[in-house]
């Protein structure tokens, strides 16, 4: 039975949510027009309040579970501090300060240095010599931790001891070496290599020797005393983990290209530790830039000491000879005819010394381009390398030159990044060939001119050579030790003046290295933010609990109050029966009899009452008494809407037309081996069929034999004689028809009805199926439609309450409150409790 209930519901629902039109089939229910609205139709505000309501302890609950489980992520989650320093790259010169940028010659400054330059100091900062220095700085090949409850907390500079070790093995790097103390001064240590387990207890101070590895524990004086229960642990970390440590923390950014400013940051789980190693990079990046700039500046000045010594050796030969020539001789001037030769031969000899300078310079310019390296440094030109190289007034030579110059600095660039095998070196290095080529040739070609020009000068020489002859021999060789002395001479004012210059520039040129926003200890982590995490554990508990409440809201689809029934309904509400808790009923019974002062009587009292208004009780009636589908209590209601109408004092008979599935006889305990189906088919009249009650003036005909045709049956003139002859004895009739949404028999029978009542029962009729009542209503003209909420739970004061509709019954209160002869209900589990509070 209860499979073809479910099989009958299915039906309906379908039908239903469908909109399916037109007469149904054989035996089935009567549809309407799907296209005109229906009460209730779309969202529906109050259901969706009550769901809130009913389901804001859930929410509340939720957004607790959101913001624990933010606390407890903020609890078990390592904080990441994060240290930053802002630093202002940039040369300035000071010489047009000091008054001698005129007379030097100095450039204005850049003010727009270009990204390229600072990538190559950010590059600095992150390179493996900053990373030298700073390991030499900070102990970073080893941490001390402290184990906590759950988290492990970094000991950076608070250890209560050092460790001094040397290791042979590696295997000993990146492993875990647990250090618990004993007493104040002995310790046990031990640690998992592979699948050998270390363990042992020591004195601090002693030297623990193990396979590929020796270690001392020192005591660390200036940390806090030791506890007993404190639990701690040391790692040992190679270079490649301490850089791979480094490059993943380390960020180094420019913030403005036009200021020249860039940004140093670490990350890291101890905020101490982070600010500790921003400041120390920013002390080793000056070193190291200081150190760059110190190293350019000793070269320049190294060759021109060379070339000063060199041109002081000359210098101090001619002067030894002009000396050793005075001292001999005792005289030291030339006069009269002399003077125009002696000026010619000191023009030659001058043209000479240039020349001959210029020899020197390409001499050196031709060393130079064998070496691999022309500059010390790739911020270094060849002018600064070769001060004197302006002198050649070559301008093809100083462009090869540079060009080789900046070839060789590509090269270097190329192999920092690739092997000699690769193709870009290859060609590098054949550019490089063909630069070195080119130079040499233009260094053949200059020195050859070079030659014809001495050549030259040494010809006219000669010429005036023999015009000396003829004067004394004395003024000539005087005139003759003359001319280098003072030759060396400019040469060495001009190299000194040179060195001046340099120290000068390299003095008034400051690396201007300031620290714009120094590092400091950083209050507040950058991750877990706990404002955020806070926002988003309540944000996930608020949209769960929406989703909770936007679930139950559209799993509610069943009639749970009156109050749904009215909203989703055109039918007038005559009352509210309450759950029958007295005892489980198999099948429908007459109850009203043995519990007159049950909620359940004064209930259908109500009713009653109500119907009064509707149709008078001075009058005949025919009331139909009809539901959706089987199992929403419309034999109950029958029976017992009888018992309380005949106990006012009016005749009444119940006749049971739901001849498929007959249950009046059950209620009344009778058999049904006669009853309306004989009388339809004149087997039996109607006297033979009635059937007596517990309650005098109530009377019942049960359903008889099921026949094939009930719907015909109703139909014939047989069944109006029928109510005309019991119209005779009976002041009312009552009918329980078939439930309308599975057959057409009650839509027959609700048509001669004075009064058609539809039953629907809390928590089990579905929302569909008022759907199927107001089409009902709208097809057939039911204006006297009227409804009835069987097995509603009480819910305090205004619990179901009765007589919606017409006004009557709003006085008893709540459940029971001892007006009632209701038993106790019993207590309900904690299953039970959790169910209803979902439903």
């Amino acid at each position: 039975m209860a499979s073809n209930e479910n099989a009958e519901l299915e039906e309906l629902i379908r039908r239903a949510t469908s909109g399916q039109e037109g007469p149904p089939a054989a035996g089935g229910p009567i549809a309407s027009d799907a296209g005109e609205s229906e009460p209730g139709e779309g969202l529906d505000i109050p259901t969706l309040v009550l769901v809130a309501k009913r389901s804001l302890p859930w929410v509340l609950l939720l957004l607790i579970i959101g913001l624990t489980a933010s606390w407890l992520y903020l609890r078990y989650t390592k904080p990441i501090y994060k240290a930053s320093s802002i630093l202002k790259i940039d040369e300035r010169s000071d010489v047009n300060t000091i008054g001698l940028g005129a007379a030097l010659g100095a450039a204005a400054p850049d003010n727009n240095r270009s990204i390229t330059q600072l990538a190559g100091e950010v590059e600095l900062i992150k390179s493996n010599l900053t990373y030298t220095r700073l390991k030499k700085i900070i102990p970073l090949n080893i941490s001390y931790y402290t184990q906590g409850t759950v988290l492990e907390a970094e000991l950076f500079g608070t250890s209560p001891f050092r460790v001094e070790y040397t290791i042979s093995d590696p295997a000993y790097y990146n492993r875990k070496f647990n250090v618990e103390y004993v007493d104040a001064t002995h310790y046990q240590l031990n640690a998992v290599l592979g699948e050998q387990k270390i363990e042992g207890t020591h004195a601090l101070g002693q030297l623990v020797k193990l396979p590929g590895m020796q270690l001392r524990l020192l005591a660390n004086e200036e940390s806090p005393t030791n506890t007993p229960d404190a639990k701690f642990h040391f790692t040992i970390q190679d270079d490649n983990t301490i850089e791979r440590y480094l490059n993943l923390n380390l960020t180094v950014e420019v913030v403005n290209p036009n200021a020249n400013t860039i940004q140093i940051s670490f990350t890291d789980n101890n905020r101490l530790k982070a600010k500790r190693i921003v400041d120390v990079l920013d002390s080793v990046y000056l070193d190291a830039k200081l150190a760059r700039k110190q190293e350019s500046t000793d070269k320049a000045l190294a060759y021109l000491d060379e070339q000063l010594d060199e041109n002081g050796l000359r210098l101090e030969k001619a002067e030894d000879n002009l000396k050793g020539f005075v001292l001999k001789n005792g005289t030291y001037d030339a006069k009269g005819e002399l003077g125009n030769i002696t000026s010619k031969m000191e023009e030659l000899a001058a043209d000479r010394l240039k020349l001959e300078q210029k020899g020197a310079l390409l001499a050196e310019v031709g060393r130079l381009a064998t070496q691999e390296r022309i500059t010390a440094s790739e911020d270094q030109t060849v002018e600064q390398t070769l001060p004197g190289l302006g002198d050649l007034e070559d301008p093809v030579l100083t462009e090869l030159l540079n060009e080789l110059n900046t070839t060789q600095q590509n090269l270097r660039r190329l192999t920092r990044s690739y092997n000699e095998t690769t193709e870009a070196v290859k060609q590098q290095r054949s550019v490089l060939a063909y630069a070195r080529i080119a130079l040499q040739r233009q260094l053949r070609q200059d020195q050859k001119l070079l030659s014809n020009e001495l050549a030259l000068l040494d010809q006219q020489r000669n010429l005036l050579s023999d015009n000396l002859r003829s004067l004394p021999g004395k003024e000539t060789e005087l005139a003759r030790l003359k001319r280098p002395l003072e030759l060396y001479g400019g040469t060495q004012q001009m190299l000194m003046e040179k060195k001046v210059e340099y120290n000068i520039k390299n003095a008034g040129t400051t690396p201007d290295f300031q620290i714009l926003s120094p590092a400091s200890a950083p209050d507040a982590p950058i991750s877990p933010i706990k404002l955020l995490v806070y926002a988003i554990g309540l944000a996930g508990g608020l949209i769960t609990g929406l989703g909770l409440i936007a679930t139950r809201y559209f799993m509610h689809n069943t009639i749970t109050g009156v109050q749904e029934l009215e909203r989703n309904t055109k039918a007038s509400v005559l009352g509210v029966i309450p759950t029958y808790e007295k005892e489980k009923l198999e099948v429908s019974r007459l109850v009203v009899d043995k519990n007159p002062k049950s909620s359940v009587s004064e209930a259908i009292r109500s009713i009653r009452t109500n119907l009064d208004f509707i149709s008078p009780s001075t009058k005949r009636r025919l009331i139909s008494v009809t539901s959706t589908i089987s199992g929403e209590g419309k034999t109950f209601v029958t029976v017992n809407l009888g018992g309380i109408i005949a106990l006012s004092g009016q005749r009444v008979i119940i006749l049971d037309l739901d001849m498929r599935k007959p249950k009046v006889n059950l209620a009344f305990g009778a058999e049904n081996v006669r009853g309306i189906s004989t009388i339809l088919i004149d087997r039996h009249s109607v006297a033979e069929c009635v059937q007596h009650s517990t309650i005098e003036s109530l009377d019942f005909i049960s359903a008889g034999p099921t026949p094939p045709n009930p719907s015909e049956l109703i139909l014939s003139p047989r069944f109006d004689q029928m109510l005309e002859e019991l119209y005779r004895n009976y002041d009312v009739i009552l009918i329980d028809t078939p439930p309308v949404g599975l057959v057409t028999d009650g839509i027959l029978i609700m048509r001669k009805a004075d009064v058609p009542i539809y039953i629907v029962r809390a928590n089990y009729s579905r929302k569909a199926f008022l759907k199927n009542l107001n089409r009902l209503m709208r097809n057939n003209q039911f204006n006297r439609m009227c409804t009835i909420l069987n097995d509603a739970q009480a819910q305090g004061a205004h619990g179901y309450g009765y007589g919606y509709g017409y006004g009557y019954g709003y006085g008893y209160g709540s459940y029971g409150m001892g007006y009632y002869e209701e038993p106790t209900a019993p207590k309900k589990t904690f299953t039970e409790r959790l169910k209803g509070l979902f439903s």
